[in-house]
């Protein structure tokens, strides 16, 4: 009988030793998580917003608002002035062409004088 327990607490002393290293790891791979999530998310911005279809398609987006602002009425205008400023903030002047390039810069010239 005394082999029995003596079996069982090591039994016992295994499962909790066993639950106290995956506890341990679990821990761990939080930390290491938190730590390495956001470097992981920037890499991943990063390589999203250099891909082509995205840049071509904020370029297109940029060119529908141009069209846009063009057909606006002054009024129109401001408030569209705004928009495509705030959306082209972020996207490099050197990935867009020429022309939208310029209308982008004309903008800010506009929105420094309205202010």
């Amino acid at each position: 009988m005394n082999d029995g327990i003596k079996i069982g607490l090591w039994c016992l002393a295994g499962l909790v030793l066993v639950c106290g290293i995956a506890w341990i790891a679990q821990g761990n791979d939080f930390f290491m998580y938190k730590y390495f999530a956001p470097k992981y998310a920037a890499v991943q911005r990063d390589v999203f917003e250099n891909t082509p279809s995205y840049n071509q398609g904020m370029i297109q987006e940029l060119q529908n608002m141009q069209f846009e602002y063009i057909k606006a009425t002054p009024t129109q205008q401001v408030a569209l002035r705004k928009i495509i400023l705030h959306r082209a903030a972020p996207f490099p002047e050197n990935k867009m062409p020429v022309d939208l390039k310029l209308f982008i810069q004309q903008l800010k010239a506009d929105e420094a004088k309205a202010r």
